[in-house]
């Protein structure tokens, strides 16, 4: 069921689909959430808080934007303020010179040691698609940020580069850096686990 039909049950009194949508966007709020406050205790809190805003602003959500829009906007914004009062403050440097690939993969010249090969066997198997799967999300899991957010943002929740932009601050040309960084990292990390380099 996709959220416009969520979204009219709940307008219905129907509870059922309020609970499907937390089961949906709850864990994604909290890892966001992570992005402006100190940690899982106050993230939780702040989805909590958006969650009982979703409920006394429902009758005013207009659909201009996608519910899950609508609801990330929420969520920041809560965030955002809870962070300020923690008093924390989160240094992004877009120009730092982390590679996307490990020194180590190359020689002296610059060339592959060993070049990547894709998983064709992983690929061909269901087996180890849910392997990749599971590791892609533990891999963004264990993300820094705000490489976390971004990826979550625009590769899981499948929001715009703008809208990422938008709600975390940040132009989109460092959200187009941060997330060819935390890709590079996960496919790093998939990679290892794989091939049996990350045992």
């Amino acid at each position: 069921m996709d959220d416009a039909e969520l979204l009219r049950r709940l307008l219905g009194g129907d509870e059922k689909a309020f609970t499907e949508l937390v089961v949906r966007y709850n864990p994604t709020l909290i890892r966001v959430a992570l992005y402006y406050v100190n940690n899982q205790a106050s993230a939780e809190d702040v989805a909590q808080d958006t969650w009982i805003a979703v409920l006394r602003g429902i009758d005013r959500f207009e659909g201009r934007s996608s519910f899950k829009t609508w609801l990330f906007h929420i969520l920041v914004n809560r965030a955002r303020s809870t962070g300020t009062r923690e008093h924390r403050s989160i240094p992004i440097d877009p120009t730092s010179n982390e590679s996307s690939v490990a020194a180590n993969r190359f020689d002296d010249g610059g060339t592959w040691r060993v070049p990547p090969e894709p998983f064709t066997d992983a690929i061909d198997s269901a087996v180890s698609n849910e392997k990749i799967v599971r590791l892609v999300h533990e891999s963004i899991a264990r993300l820094p940020e705000p490489q976390q957010a971004v990826v979550t943002l625009r590769d899981v929740e499948g929001l715009s580069t703008m809208e990422v932009a938008a709600l975390l601050e940040l132009s989109e040309a460092n959200v187009r850096v941060i997330l060819h960084r935390g890709r590079a990292r996960v496919r790093n990390n998939v990679e290892m686990e794989m091939t049996g380099g990350g045992s």
